[in-house]
């Protein structure tokens, strides 16, 4: 297997390089790399500095922004992205609706919200998951009845992150609930603005305000904002999710995490047990690195790529070890994760614990990782 990038690709990551540690603001990049929480504003600034040159959503049709790049060229752009400590573009916007809406969607909805989707001039939610219907997606019970030129819909969603920065919301709406689970859905665009709406913040157990709860009474929505044929949802959704699992083995942004740990540790590498941790870590991580370009470089019909579910469930999970690491690292001061800017505890000592805790959700989003070990049994293994 050739692992050495041709000079082409290797001038690419160059290009790449360069863009990311100079031309997003050093601000934005410390909040990423002290694992800070960013502002919405931060967000939109990183994802509008990127569209402007071409960066934002590479994998995307070329009319509407996109580059024709390899897929190793997109992994290349995405592990340099976190190399750097750049937030990628917001998966929401980039990886979820756009595509579905470049794929399935009318040409009026195309023209309507691909470019503003790209620049981030509208920050979309995700309204999949329900309170009964989580991993076990299709027996969602919101539902949308046609009422003449609209939709009339009721019902509520869960675990919608970032909501509260929210202008419009993708949903999966239940349009006719007397055929059979999967066969009854439709993919419904809901302005957030629209009477009826009410989002509601979900506490977490880190204490941050990340996820909410969004219901929806009554709200009519226009009957044009369907995207593609009513009630096939559900393979628009797979669609979606498919491409959601794209990239999401978090190499590059775990191996930044790995090594500011080495820093962190200081005098505790001499311990035999810490320096094995570090280095069973770095093994597993420079395998699943290996595996990541191997998938890359053999995916030519820019469909999802089966093995991103090895790379799913591999990725968070050695997101988490490596999280667990840094709290052990910072021993009792992890507890003080409420100390003030002017503690004299290190600041990495008072994030360990609350990144540890949001990271908890890495292996539940994106398709649970025990939903990522059937798709490995049945896809991969033929079991």
């Amino acid at each position: 297997m050739q692992l050495e990038l041709s000079p082409e690709d290797a001038a690419f990551r160059d290009e790449m390089r360069t863009f990311f540690t100079t031309e997003i603001p050093q601000e934005i990049r410390d909040t990423v790399a002290e694992r800070r929480e960013l502002t919405k504003e931060q967000i939109v600034e990183s994802q509008r500095l990127m569209n402007q040159h071409g960066l934002a959503v590479p994998h995307w049709p070329v009319e509407w922004g996109g580059q024709d790049w390899s897929q190793l060229r997109r992994h290349i752009w995405h592990e340099e992205m976190q190399r750097a400590a750049v937030p990628p573009p917001l998966a929401f916007n980039a990886s979820m609706v756009g595509p579905v809406i470049a794929t399935f969607g009318s040409q009026e909805l195309k023209e309507r919200f691909l470019p503003a989707t790209a620049n981030l001039d509208i920050w979309w939610s995700q309204g999949f998951s329900e309170p009964d219907a989580g991993s076990d997606l299709a027996s969602l019970r919101t539902t949308a009845v046609r009422d003449g030129d609209e939709f009339v819909v009721n019902g509520q969603k869960t675990w919608t992150t970032l909501g509260q920065y929210g202008d419009w919301i993708f949903c999966l709406v239940r349009t006719d609930p007397e055929a059979k689970k999967q066969r009854g859905i439709s993919f419904l665009l809901i302005d957030m603005t629209s009477p009826g709406v009410t989002v509601r913040p979900i506490e977490l157990i880190d204490g941050g305000h990340e996820v909410n709860e969004v219901w929806f009474e009554d709200v009519r929505v226009p009957a044009d904002q369907l995207v593609g044929e009513l009630n096939h949802g559900w393979d628009y959704a797979k669609f979606l999710l498919g491409n959601e699992r794209v990239g999401v083995a978090p190499v590059g942004a775990t191996k930044r995490v790995l090594a500011a740990a080495k820093q962190y540790a200081g005098e505790q590498l001499a311990d035999p047990l810490t320096a094995a941790r570090f280095a069973e870590l770095e093994n597993e991580l420079l395998a699943l690195e290996l595996t990541a370009l191997r998938v890359a470089a053999n995916s030519s019909d820019g469909k999802p790529h089966p093995a991103s579910s090895v790379l799913k469930l591999k990725g968070t999970e050695l997101q988490q070890a490596v999280s667990e690491l840094v709290v052990d690292l910072a021993g009792p001061d992890s507890l003080a994760s409420g100390a003030g800017e002017d503690s004299a505890i290190p600041w990495w000592s008072r994030r360990a614990t609350p990144a540890y805790l949001n990271l908890r959700k890495a292996s539940i989003y994106g398709g649970s990782n025990e939903i990522q070990r059937q798709i490995i049994a049945k896809t991969i293994l033929g079991l």
